[in-house]
């Protein structure tokens, strides 16, 4: 943004739709919430989306020169902008890695493409799912003022969410440099489009974060009893047994693909 501190000068991109500018030659205020009755401009219409000839309606400056006088949504804006940043550079070094190492891996399908969905703020940190066309993970990045480019590659952690907790692999990576990483399914052959896969995706981020999920897997010791009576009872009577308890990666993904691998 060029001009003084805090000029609009035509930078849409740096406020949000809830954002009231003001004139700075006469201080008049734009309120999307109230829009404006003199040019017939409806309450709820962004100052990014009034019409090309809108100006002042005391002094008839152009919309380059307001200001932003509140801005409701920049903490939206600026949160917007580094998971943008961060996803990026995601996509940049898996597909780099796609290109010059797994392209013709025998387990790829290249139905797929490198995707990242769902990124959000937990905690502070950067959190969505990274797909690919050999793994499906959920990926933890650090949060502005953390450096995770000490982690040791392969230990592990346990990561909690309202749905309970899960593991967590480290890594490193040139470009990304530190981050954790929860495997949903390292084998895609399940999935038959991309589209496919990006729903099962997005449906793990909504299931991550639903607290309803650990009423279900925190009752694994219960399970576990019950699954050894059953296993006794089977070996007398000489029956096939049955799957094991789910584990908590599966209640997540809740049977959206077609079965679990790695």
């Amino acid at each position: 943004m060029t001009g003084f501190e805090g000029s609009y000068l035509g930078a849409a991109d740096k406020i949000s739709p809830a954002a009231i500018m003001e004139c700075k030659i006469c201080w008049t205020p734009y309120d999307p919430a109230e829009g404006d009755d003199s040019r017939q401009i409806d309450p709820g219409t962004a100052f990014t989306d009034l019409p090309d000839d809108w100006s002042c309606p005391t002094c008839s400056a152009a919309p380059e020169q307001f200001l932003v006088r509140e801005d409701p949504g920049a903490a939206d804006i600026a949160e917007t902008a580094r998971l943008d940043a961060v996803t990026s550079a995601l996509l940049a070094e898996f597909t780099e890695v796609w290109n010059a190492k797994m392209r013709d891996v025998p387990i790829v399908n290249k139905l797929l493409r490198v995707q990242a969905v769902g990124f959000r703020l937990h905690e502070g940190r950067p959190l969505g799912v990274l797909l690919s066309p050999w793994f499906m993970n959920l990926v933890l990045l650090p949060a502005e003022a953390e450096d995770w480019s000490d982690l040791t590659p392969g230990a592990k952690e346990i990561v909690h969410f309202p749905s309970g907790p899960y593991e967590f692999v480290h890594n490193t990576r040139d470009q990304i440099g530190g981050y954790k990483a929860c495997s949903l399914f390292s084998a895609m052959g399940d999935f038959s489009t991309q589209a496919a896969a990006v729903d099962v995706a997005n449906a793990v981020m909504v299931a991550l974060f639903d607290a309803e999920n650990r009423a279900e897997t925190d009752r694994s010791a219960d399970i576990r009893a019950a699954r050894e009576a059953d296993l006794a009872a089977e070996a007398e009577d000489h029956l096939p047994t049955v799957d094991p308890v789910p584990s908590r990666r599966q209640v997540i993904t809740g049977g959206l693909g077609a079965g679990e691998a790695g």
